[in-house]
């Protein structure tokens, strides 16, 4: 050919191929926009449903119409989650960029998540130990903002709507009678005192009158005696007789065909729930005897770094002795309320003052911390609003449950580097809507047990009971791989799962009772805290093997965060990929 006839050529094939290279632009133009579509319109109609599939149930808020809990909500959102699975199918997920790649992949990995979920029970367990729609409902204003008319419009939407959202649930839980999925009886003993405390003579000692009580000074006298007044006949006249009706239904119905089976495998289809639960809260596909195994090897490993500080301490006794002084002694409990606040308030501002030499990348939201209004001490994370901060719950009902040996260790899982962490960056990071409040159990749970190890590297933990206070918040978790598979796989009785926690920590006898009825109760959530931890310190373990002297605990740290919540499986795969990056 000549060169002519080359030039020709090629003077036809340039144009053609610029066509064709708009071509795939487009088309993967059209492919991003088609996804961004897509997962904008779920969440809008999220918002809608005010139901978010796998969010963390302790951030709930209050927000005018409560969400529908009946069989008609839930079969109209099954029907769209089909729906968007149909849609994403449809998607090549090689058109759209690296970023939303994994956002797709995630969205995919949630969407045939909640698919399963509908096959389940879920429904008919809307209570565990500690909480259930109830004690939601009446935690939610205490993580809410009331700065403006319309706030509190809403809130009085909220207290109006309760009656429909009382009795669907009431109507779950028939159900749940009918089929015998109901809870055992003696881990729900006392569950109707948390009913009763809502049941006051005078609305203005009602948890749900606090945020009439602290109105804007900015509001009208007008506007502050209309919200007043319609709130507190809503109170009276709404909230405490359906508080009643449930407390009624409760007591002489529900508990009335509470089960004798501890475990749920016991009940009719409870293995294969329990299997779907382990999978659910794990995000892996380990067996219970594979969980099981794995705990009692933790344990046995913990014990003996434990064992290493009664003796260095000098303690004269056996392990069982320890334990009962650390139970027993009156140096390791605080005797008021705001004694325990202000020294976890110190330990905050200890721990923030190392945060820049582990993390480069810190959230711009704060927390607060309060006790906690339905005992217990856990994280609240804020709304994303900006009106609100995260809050740091802490159980100052009983102080014996919060040994001062542990609470160092609490209080880096709970707030700073652990749950505040994790929630503040992944609200703060620029990706998709759903991801920044997407909560896996294994991933959160994981990265908080793992804040508490990380405290010893920064330099925390100088008392030695603190140190011990700290591996026995591991071996507590290690604990929980091996009683709740042994509760709701292996026909362990609660008895039996009491003594093996108590033998095995030092939390108080009335923690380790509480505990496990907490684990027959919410059947493997207790597994996601270990397993995460153990992943994530072997994706660590990888990462400074690898590196060597490149390895930069910070970056680490920031790459651990920086995605919001994701199952193990893709947290693994982006994390090896970051270190071939690195390298």
């Amino acid at each position: 050919m000549s060169k002519n006839s080359k030039k020709a050529w090629v003077s036809l094939l340039l144009p053609l191929a610029f066509s064709l290279g708009l071509t795939v632009q487009a088309d993967d133009k059209n492919t991003s926009e088609q996804f961004k579509q897509l997962i904008d319109e779920h969440w809008q109609t999220a918002n809608k449903e005010k139901i978010f599939f796998r969010k963390d149930p302790d951030a709930f808020r209050m927000n005018g119409k409560l969400p529908d809990m009946s069989k008609t909500g839930r079969d109209r959102r099954e029907k769209y989650n089909h729906e968007l699975l149909q849609r994403l199918a449809k998607i090549n997920v090689n058109d759209l960029t690296a970023d939303d790649q994994i956002t797709y992949r995630l969205f995919k990995y949630e969407r045939q998540t909640e698919a399963k979920s509908y096959q389940q029970l879920d429904h008919l367990y809307p209570l565990n130990y500690y909480s259930g729609f109830d004690s939601y409902f009446a935690g939610a204003p205490a993580n809410m903002s009331f700065l403006t008319k319309q706030d509190y419009q809403n809130y009085l939407v909220s207290l109006a709507d309760f009656p429909r959202y009382n009795k669907e649930h009431i109507v779950s839980l028939k159900e749940a009678i009918t089929a015998g999925h109901v809870h055992y009886c003696e881990t729900f003993t006392n569950y109707h005192k948390g009913i009763s405390q809502h049941l006051v003579d005078d609305v203005q000692q009602s948890v749900f009158y606090t945020p009439f009580a602290n109105i804007p000074a900015n509001f009208s006298i007008k506007d502050k005696q209309h919200f007043i007044k319609a709130g507190s006949e809503l109170i009276k006249e709404t909230i405490i007789p359906e508080y009643q009706k449930f407390y009624e239904f409760f007591t002489q119905e529900y508990m009335a065909s509470c089960r004798s089976e501890v475990g749920i495998s016991e009940l009719t289809g409870g293995k294969d729930y329990y299997k779907y639960l382990i999978e659910f809260y794990t995000t892996t596909d380990m067996t219970a005897d594979d969980i099981h195994q794995l705990g009692l090897n933790e344990v046995k490993r913990i014990r003996t770094e434990m064992q290493a500080i009664i003796k260095d301490v000098g303690f004269k006794g056996d392990f069982k002795s320890f334990i009962e002084f650390l139970r027993t002694d009156e140096q390791f409990y605080t005797t008021t309320e705001r004694d325990l606040l202000e020294k976890a308030s110190y330990i905050t501002r200890k721990m923030a003052a190392q945060l820049p030499k582990w993390f480069s990348k810190l959230p711009q939201q704060t927390f607060d911390i309060k006790s906690a209004p339905n005992g217990g001490a856990y994280y609240v994370a804020s709304d994303g609003s900006g009106t609100t901060s995260g809050t740091y719950f802490l159980n100052t009902k009983n102080l014996q449950s919060e040994p001062l040996y542990t609470l160092e260790a609490l209080t880096f899982h709970e707030a700073e580097p652990g749950h505040h962490f994790q929630s503040a960056i992944a609200q703060e990071v620029d990706m998709a809507e759903f991801r920044k409040t997407l909560y896996h159990a294994a991933y959160g749970e994981g990265w908080g047990l793992y804040s508490e190890r990380i405290g010893k590297e920064m330099g925390f933990y100088q008392d030695p009971y603190s140190d011990f206070g700290r591996l026995t918040y591991e071996t507590w978790r290690a604990c929980r791989l091996v009683v709740d598979t042994g509760i709701h796989a292996k026909g362990w009785s609660r008895q039996k799962a009491i003594d093996f926690l108590a033998e095995n920590t030092a939390l108080s006898m009335a923690d380790v009772i509480s505990q496990i009825d907490r684990y027959i109760s919410w059947p493997a959530q207790a597994l996601s805290y270990k397993i995460g931890e153990i992943k994530i310190r072997q994706l660590r373990a990888l990462a400074e093997e690898t590196l060597g002297d490149k390895f930069n605990v910070r970056k680490f740290h920031d790459q651990m965060l920086k995605n919001g919540s994701l199952p193990l499986a893709l947290l693994e795969e982006l994390t090896k990929d970051w270190i071939e990056q690195q390298k």
